[in-house]
């Protein structure tokens, strides 16, 4: 392996080529991190074990966030997280994960390995294995410094379904925590916008806490993570599906008094703001207790709270009813409210 003095400290064209410093990166940034047997071979697809009894999950992304390391997370990170709790909120068991990276020319080789590194530990979190990927090297200007793109494999156990068509109208909504927590922390970030405290991403695998509410209870009739978009937009999404109406009580839905102030500064709302940490649920009525219980035992789900119900009134819909007891339509959103931030 060449040492750290040996190796140009910038990613070159020549890294893209296919010849020697191809093979010197991959060897030594991602099958070092990365760490699997499917990768050591060197081979040009992963062979992996017969996967478990159930239905194949798969999902894919690509991420494109600037900056590339954030308050609480970093492009490396969010990645992993991002893949594996699209799989997790299809009631999937995550497994395996492929990584292609589109490297600029010029990019530090310490910001790849660091972002690397943290991709390989955030994998180890959440109890996932990166046996496949893909690098490629396009010239100076052409990119934005590093771009990922994810695919990942889960198998959803035998018996489960999770699906908003199945949405009724007395079902509970469960958040596990504060809206807006990742958009506004990267939108801070990037504009070197000053605040009294320290706004972090929630960045986060949420596999564990997913299965902690589906052993709980059996009344869980769908899930989504409220990345773009946020919350609002996965409500509304909901009511399109199923053709039902929601209501959510704005008093009890969790937004740090930190982000509530950014947003009002920014001209922002926190409902529409990204998260890469939090799961919407929607499940019968008498599990909702339960599964809460199971939620605030885990360290992800300590602010769950339950916000609102799915109603046979104003289907596709979403009514937000306000502390002084009004109500108003919380529409999907239109535009880029923050663009870039994952």
């Amino acid at each position: 392996m060449p040492t750290k003095s040996d190796r140009p400290e910038r990613i070159l064209l020549a890294h893209g080529s296919g010849g020697v410093m191809t093979h010197e990166l991959i060897r030594d940034v991602f099958v070092r991190h990365f760490d699997h047997p499917a990768l050591d071979a060197m081979g040009d697809a992963a062979v992996l074990p017969a996967l478990p009894e159930g239905r194949l999950a798969m999902t894919t992304d690509s991420y494109v966030v600037q900056p590339l390391f954030f308050p609480g997370g970093d492009i490396g990170e969010l990645a992993v997280c991002g893949t594996v709790n699209d799989l997790a909120v299809a009631g999937a068991r995550p497994l395996y994960l492929t990584s292609g990276f589109i490297l600029e020319e010029g990019l530090p080789w310490e910001t790849l390995e660091r972002v690397v590194a943290s991709m390989a530990a955030t994998a180890r979190e959440a109890g996932v294995h990166i046996v496949a990927g893909d690098t490629k090297v396009v010239e100076h200007g052409a990119a934005d410094g590093l771009f990922i793109n994810t695919a990942g494999v889960g198998v959803v156990p035998p018996g489960l379904a999770l699906d908003p068509a199945r949405l009724q109208p007395g079902d509970a909504l469960l958040v596990n925590g504060t809206m807006g927590d990742h958009g506004l922390a990267v939108m801070i970030r990037r504009e070197e916008l000053a605040f009294g405290s320290a706004l972090e991403s929630d960045s986060a695998p949420l596999n564990g806490l997913i299965a902690a509410v589906l052993d709980a209870t059996e009344g869980v009739r769908c899930m989504r993570d409220a990345t773009r978009g946020g919350l609002a937009t996965v409500l509304n999404e909901w009511t399109e599906t199923a053709g039902v109406g929601i209501e959510v009580e704005e008093s009890a839905i969790p937004v740090r008094e930190d982000v509530r102030a950014a947003c009002e500064f920014l001209g922002l709302d926190p409902l529409y703001a990204a998260n890469e940490g939090k799961v919407v649920i929607a499940l019968a009525a008498e599990a909702a207790e339960t599964a809460l219980a199971a939620m605030r035992a885990h360290p992800l789900g300590r602010d769950a709270a339950l916000i609102g119900r799915v109603t046979a009134e104003h289907p596709g819909r979403v009514a937000l009813r306000t502390p002084y007891g009004a109500r108003r339509v919380l529409p999907m959103l239109t535009g880029a409210q923050l663009p870039r931030i994952c």
